[in-house]
């Protein structure tokens, strides 16, 4: 009965392939919201996707109440786990290619008026991170990314490239 047991927990625990995350950090920093969907398809390998409302990661000039950001992202990504000591699925270093997609605009008060920005933009790149897994169910995942902005309009006002740093809370399922 206990071997029953231990094999049907082990069992339920391998069979988790689903997370839902929340990158708290730009949260509280920039009142971004991120949050994601991860899928796993084996011990190292996953699918995700994000959406970013207010997103605003190439924004370097100073924040201030006249500047505004109206923008949402999508992003799908793949990442590749290197694997950590304990062999939990979708754990330890990561590598992370990704395609994303911007759209909406940026107002800027000037004294000439109100100067409107269009955001609508493709984005290429690839991030690293590390993920540790606590029992078996919540994750915690600090990354960089940095992608290239293929949008002469954005790279006009912006950084062509954009970094973006976090830590990712997941919850598996």
């Amino acid at each position: 009965m206990l071997l029953s047991v231990c094999a049907i927990q082990a069992k339920s625990q391998r069979e988790r392939t689903n997370e839902v995350k929340l990158n708290i950090f730009n949260t509280l920093t920039i009142s971004s919201a991120e949050v994601g969907y991860e899928r796993y398809l084996d011990d190292h390998q996953s699918m995700g996707l994000k959406m970013v409302f207010n997103d605003r990661f190439s924004y370097y000039a100073p924040f201030s109440s006249k500047k505004k950001f109206n923008t949402t992202s999508i992003a799908l990504n793949y990442t590749y786990y290197l694997g950590d000591a304990d062999n939990n699925r979708g754990s330890g270093f990561s590598i992370t290619p990704f395609v994303k997609g911007r759209f909406g605009n940026y107002k800027e008060e000037k004294s000439t008026g109100t100067e409107k920005t269009n955001m609508d933009s493709f984005i290429l790149g690839i991030g690293g991170g590390y993920k540790w897994v606590l029992g078996n169910a919540f994750t915690i995942q600090p990354f960089f990314n940095i992608g290239r902005n293929f949008s002469e309009t954005v790279n006009d006002k912006f950084m062509s490239l954009e970094p973006n740093a976090g830590v990712d809370i997941g919850y598996r399922f």
